[in-house]
This record gives C-alpha cells, sequence and structure tokens, in this order.
C-alpha cells in the first residue's frame, strides 16, 4: 500500500538509538527525507548510513539538546531551510531510570526526566506548528508509554509521558483545522535489538540488566497477550500509519497501545 510518504518531510526527535532508529528505518524504507534529531552525533551518523541505505531520500542531522533555548528550532528548521517545510513530527525524544515512588528522590533526576520527555515534545510541537499551518498540514506523532497509565518503578516517567497525551489531543483539538493531525503511540518494553542500535548517550548504554532485567522481562510477558517484546521496527510501522496522510487522513486525537497488549487504553 502506497502510504503518501514517498520524499514527505520528516523531523524524528532522538532519532538515533533504539525506538528512535527504527522510526527512521521504517520512514527510510518509505523513500521519506528524514532529519535526525539528537545529542548523539556519532550515532546520528551511523543512523544517517543506514537510512539511506534503506533507501531514505535523504537524510539530514540536526544534533543539539532539545531541552536547550533553541534545540526544537534548530531541528525543524533544518527541514524547513533544506527542503522548505515539514510534513511529519515525531515527538520521540525520551529518557528514564527506573525507580519506585517512595525511594525516586532525586530531583535532579525528575528535572531530567520531565525535560526530556515532555518539555522537549512541547518545544519541537510549537517550533513545527508554524510551518505545517502555512502547508495547510501535516502530521504530529507524539511517542509516548504504556507507563503513562501507571506502572510500577515508572511514576515520574509515566506522569511525563502521560503530559504527553493530554498535549497531543490539545494539539489535535486547536489544529484539526489547519489540516495537522496529532496522535500518539505508547510501546511496550522495547530492548535494543544489538550493539548497533543505542549510542553512548541513550538510557540503554548502563547496559540492559541496569535499565530491565530479565527476570523482571519474564514477569511482564506472563502478562502480555502475544507473549513477546515489542520492536523498534514495531513502533515505526505504527508512526508510519499515523503519519500516512492517505491510510490516517481523518484520524487524529488518536492514541494506540503497541505493546502485545500488555495493555489496552
Amino acid at each position: 500500500m502506497d502510504l503518501g510518504l514517498t520524499n514527505a518531510r520528516v523531523v524524528v526527535t532522538g532519532g538515533a538509538s533504539n525506538i528512535g532508529r527504527g522510526i527512521v528505518h521504517q520512514f527510510a524504507g518509505e523513500g521519506a527525507r528524514i532529519v535526525i534529531s539528537d545529542i548523539d552525533e556519532p550515532q546520528a551518523e551511523k543512523v544517517r548510513g543506514e537510512a539511506l541505505e534503506r533507501g531514505a531520500a535523504a537524510v539530514e542531522l540536526a544534533i543539539a539538546d532539545l531541552t536547550g533555548p533553541d534545540g526544537a528550532d534548530q531541528a525543524i528548521g533544518t527541514a524547513v531551510d533544506t527542503w522548505g517545510g515539514i510534513d511529519v513530527l515525531v515527538n520521540n525524544a525520551g529518557w528514564s531510570v527506573p525507580g519506585f515512588i517512595a525511594s525516586d528522590t532525586d530531583r535532579t533526576k525528575w528535572q531530567r526526566t520531565i525535560e526530556v520527555n515532555f518539555f522537549s515534545a512541547v518545544a519541537a510541537t510549537q517550533a513545527a506548528l508554524g510551518p505545517m499551518k502555512d502547508a495547510g498540514g501535516g502530521s504530529i506523532v507524539f511517542i509516548a508509554s504504556d507507563a503513562a497509565f501507571g506502572q510500577i518503578r515508572q511514576g515520574i516517567y509515566g506522569a511525563s509521558k502521560a503530559a504527553m497525551v493530554a498535549l497531543a489531543r490539545t494539539t489535535a483539538r486547536e489544529h484539526g483545522r489547519h489540516g495537522i493531525r496529532s496522535n500518539v503511540v505508547c510501546p511496550g518494553l522495547v530492548i535494543p535489538d544489538g550493539p548497533d542500535a543505542v549510542g553512548a548517550e541513550s538510557l540503554w548504554s548502563v547496559g540492559e540488566d541496569e535499565v530491565f532485567n530479565p527476570k523482571q522481562i519474564e514477569f511482564m510477558l506472563k502478562d502480555t497477550p502475544m507473549r513477546r517484546l515489542t520492536t523498534a521496527d514495531d513502533v515505526g510501522r505504527s508512526v508510519l500509519w499515523f503519519a500516512s496522510p492517505l491510510a490516517a487522513r481523518q484520524v487524529t486525537g488518536q492514541l494506540i497501545s503497541v505493546s502485545g497488549g500488555y495493555t489496552m487504553p
């Protein structure tokens, strides 16, 4: 099926590692033009090469911290300045360190979690709305999380992702009249598919067991109807559908969980 994404101008925040990398790969397969927004330049360069091999029409890098004052403008501006606009924004940049709510008392860590997950999405969305409005439309896809519905050891992270859901739906209501669609994908746990999938700045760089160990994964899979973990490509394919101006032309303000049924919001 033609999704209408050939030569689409796409910005993927946090596009260099794990889920973001999978999303970039999927858009590359559709022949899109992609801006990889990330703080990890070596990993972003690696994914740029992978995307071109997979058929991307063009790939640019926007290396900046989206929590800084100009990071989001740089990311969106790269697409606008290079290709004259932006058709799709994927708000994927994220960060998390698991912790129980009673003992997770490091305020500096809270602040960083909220800044990376939520403030970066606010800034990138605000930067993209003007160019999309001028062009008569566009698609914004927010990568939230199943943690947004309440998960053990994910209190602060989940709260930041729940805020993304509210932001996405407000954006849908306010800007549908401008032809801008806004939707949410909530992935389940996505383990990197190998060493090439993450860079030094990724939350997974500390080692898989430090984020989610095998016992925790086994416990989670017992409550997952599909009895398998979600992959970055699974998430990427769902993003493609939401981004498609053909397949999802009349879809906005909606949320799906890509988790094998672990949550059913």
